[in-house]
């Protein structure tokens, strides 16, 4: 046993909220190992617990406590519940195709013992179910106290995600869905059979299932869920539910004395808050209720501004726990809507703004396909997992948005009405969303500047270009779920993702197996020898942080355009490197992207890019001499991409794209290699290939002043310029001093069409000025109409009669 005194000295020199805190925690702990707290209570004293009068009954047993948790739940749970019989019809009419096929194999497998979890599949726990289990190591955790155990090792645990995603006993909503078709009693008998051998096997406060109040939070949600799916069956027994009453009171004072506040104040503080909130909205017969309620209320409240920033992003830099995050916020806006009195309307418009910042993110990086890249960790897990679409499939959350918010937007790129959203709202949620009008975003291309995410695309339909580029910070507080992954990039070219991030995979397999994943080698950036951009302390720390920077970012009807930096190679020993990465996207044609590392010394470079698993990549020679990587699939789009370097070479490697925790798939990892001394400069064209189209092709031409490239696309010859923004580079059309230029030209002509210039004071064409300024402008753009030739700037537009 722990002395109490030893611990408090450790956290010497906090905030005094902190010490008192820390401190009510370790005399908790002290107070259970020594056996005076943490007890499950006897039927006297639990009544005692108990509010009745409160409720308009005064004694409460096993039969009218059940009777009245039902009687709570008609007004104070998800809607789904009180209209049982029409939202089962709908759902069967909607959902048909799951119903027999996922649904109900699923709830069989469960009743066998086996369970899919994360990535692992038909993980067999036997019968009983063993909860201290981890099947894939085989190892078995000891039943001792929850603080005796060491949350970040696996000799004595194996991977207690593993553990603790059976023991969410979120399989409880599978059964209860299976039960609500079907009727069958033995999906409800497994069920109880279930929550019993558990309240006997993880007795208070003993065994690996306490330790994380997270895990307690979400087991609480999983048992009120169930306990409204089966709470007409026989086989909740009213000691059955009397004793699920005692544990869910225990797994309230758990939360409320080991709420994550100083720990992990991240998602694990606001899911913990979450449950607070379920056990003191729907249990309102418990004294504590009225506290748990206001307690996860000021939480969720005062996280919103801390957690989420300005522009809708999750501060933790992981798209998998912002959707943690927008689902646990759902969830409390659902049942506060439903729990909460018409004078706390104020603080409620605040929730609804930010909630819909949350599925606004979610919303602007849906790619194409319907997916979100799975930037940063991804643990697999869920709130509650009342659907079943694939784990990067975020859509659910914005057809939820629709029915509540009545955004069509939200409904244009959700494209269907969800599982989840019907087991939400019910009926009327099926009835909001039906009408409100499907409408295309307001914006293609967008910028989420304070999380540092930028996205360039067409449109929004299925066969639309599009890409991301991360600028953001590496995470928050010790940067745990962050990646080494500044200035990557994710692609989709004709509605088919090209480039990829590359998930997580394990947290606890390997230390070589995690920092593989979350490091700069599997992220599509620039790495510099076999230093990542950030270097990995612990499992969920790092000894150094890149920082991001964004220099430019210009949003056009014609194109798009970014520059960022980061810092992560200027500690190098041999020579500092400062990386800058510029895109230039011509919207409906192509990304030119220019990597620039400013160093005095030599180095080699490594130019990643993670293709999709299955796109096929390959390396094979221009007709020019320079090698370009090709994409070939059945699909009517492809890619290529050609990349300019000083002595590169191309190479591929086998990688691997982790799609969710757990299970990993093999990739082509295609680097652009070369070893240079001095600032390096690489251009790399990103280029969609079509079906019946001359294939692309890109060469570099010589220009007085600075450096061009001709690309042949689609019939047209277009010329990229580039200069240093300060001396004039001559061409035969025109000589400026901008630092990009693009202009196309038709090959039925002999003059260009339009240009595109980024930051630059002087312009001339055919010897005819056409701007000079003072000051530099940040972009300007031009197109031909016959002999006239429409300049715009932002400032002014002008029109120039073009020489003969």
């Amino acid at each position: 046993m722990g002395n109490p005194l030893e611990t408090l000295r450790k956290i010497k020199g906090r905030s005094w909220a902190e010490f008192k805190a820390r401190g009510e925690q370790v005399f908790s702990v002290y107070a259970e190992q020594a056996g005076l707290a943490g007890q499950l209570p006897s039927d006297d004293d639990f009544r005692w617990l108990l509010n009745g009068p409160q409720c308009g009954v005064w004694e409460l047993g096993p039969e009218n406590l059940r009777e009245l948790f039902c009687l709570i739940s008609e007004f104070t749970f998800f809607p789904s519940f009180r209209e049982e019989m029409s939202v089962f019809e709908l759902y069967s009419e909607k959902f048909a195709s799951f119903t027999e096929k996922i649904v109900l194999d699923r709830a069989d497998s469960i009743r066998r013992g086996k369970f899919d979890l994360l990535g692992f599949e038909g993980l067999d726990f036997g019968r009983p179910v063993d909860w201290h289990l981890e099947p894939i190591s085989g190892k078995h955790s000891p039943v001792k106290h929850w603080k005796q155990f060491d949350e970040l090792a696996t000799d004595e645990t194996g991977d207690k995600k593993v553990v603790w995603e059976l023991n969410r006993h979120q399989h409880f909503f599978t059964l209860g869905v299976a039960y609500a078709l079907t009727g069958d009693e033995r999906y409800a008998e497994t069920f109880a059979r279930h929550l019993d051998s558990w309240m006997e096997r993880n007795p208070p406060g003993m065994g690996i299932n306490w330790l994380s109040s997270l895990e307690v939070a979400f087991r609480t949600i999983s048992w009120i869920w169930a306990l409204n799916f089966f709470r007409s069956s026989p086989a909740l027994t009213g000691e059955l539910f009397w004793k699920a009453m005692k544990f869910l009171h225990l797994h309230g004072r758990h939360l409320e004395k080991y709420l994550s506040t100083y720990y992990s104040p991240n998602t694990h503080l606001t899911g913990e808050a979450l449950g607070l909130y379920y056990l003191g909205t729907q249990l309102r017969f418990f004294k504590r209720a009225e506290h748990w309620r206001a307690l996860g209320e000021d939480i969720l409240l005062a996280e919103l501004d801390r957690q989420i920033y300005p522009d809708g992003g999750y501060f933790e830099q992981s798209t998998w726990y912002h959707r943690y995050t927008a689902d646990f916020y759902t969830h409390f806006f659902i049942l506060r809507s439903l729990n909460t009195l018409p004078e706390e309307k104020e603080s409620g418009e605040k929730l609804g703004a930010k909630l819909q910042s949350l599925l606004d993110f979610l919303m602007y990086l849906t790619r194409p396909d319907g997916t979100v890249p799975l930037i940063g960790d991804d643990d697999g897990g869920r709130c509650l997992p009342l659907g079943h679409a694939a784990p990067n499939d975020f859509t659910a959350a914005l057809s939820t948005g629709a029915a509540l918010f009545g955004r069509g937007d939200y409904k244009f790129v959700a494209g269907r009405f969800s599982e989840e959203t019907l087991w939400l709202l019910g009926a009327d949620g099926l009835e909001s969303f039906e009408t409100v009008r499907a409408e295309e975003p307001e914006k293609a291309s967008f910028a989420f500047e304070s999380s540092g995410y930028f996205i360039m695309r067409d449109g929004w339909q299925e066969t639309d270009n599009y890409l991301l580029v991360d600028c953001g910070k590496l995470g928050a507080l010790k940067g745990g779920h962050g990646h080494a992954d500044a200035l990557s990039i994710n692609l989709a070219i004709g509605g088919r993702t090209v480039l990829t991030d590359p998930g997580t995979y394990t947290y606890h397999e390997s230390d070589v197996l995690r920092n593989y994943f979350r490091t700069t080698y599997s992220h599509n950036t620039l790495l510099i020898g076999d230093r990542p951009q950030s270097q990995p302390g612990g499992k969920f720390s790092w000894e150094t942080q890149a920082e991001a920077r964004l220099n430019e970012w210009i949003s056009q009807p014609r194109f798009d355009f970014f520059e960022g930096w980061h810092n992560g190679y200027e500690d190098l020993d041999d020579s500092p490197v400062r990386h800058i990465r510029s895109i230039l996207y011509l919207r409906g044609d192509y990304w030119i992207v220019r990597d620039l590392a400013e160093t005095l010394g030599g180095h080699r470079y490594y130019l990643n890019f993670n293709f999709e698993p299955g796109t096929h990549p390959a390396i094979r020679d221009a007709e020019n001499g320079e090698e370009c990587v090709g994409k070939f699939s059945a699909a009517e789009v492809g890619a290529r991409i050609f990349t300019f370097g000083d002595h590169g070479v191309w190479q591929n490697r086998e990688s691997y794209v982790s799609p969710i925790y757990g299970k990993r798939e093999k990739s082509d990892l295609m680097q652009f290699v070369s070893v240079g001394r001095g600032t390096q400069e690489f251009f790399t064209f990103l280029l969609p290939e079509e079906d019946g189209m001359v294939p692309p092709e890109v060469f570099e031409t010589e220009v007085s002043g600075g450096r061009a490239f001709v690309i042949k696309y689609r019939g047209y010859i277009d010329l990229l310029v580039i200069g240093d923004g300060e001396h004039t580079v001559k061409t035969e059309f025109f000589d400026t001093n901008f630092r990009f230029l693009w202009t196309r030209l038709s090959e039925a002509d002999n003059f260009p069409e339009e240009f595109v210039m980024i930051e630059g004071t002087h312009f001339s064409l055919s010897g005819q000025t056409v701007m000079d300024n003072s000051r530099k402008m940040k972009f300007a753009t031009a197109r031909r109409f016959g002999r006239q030739l429409n300049f715009r700037t932002p400032e002014k537009v002008i029109k120039i009669d073009l020489p003969d």
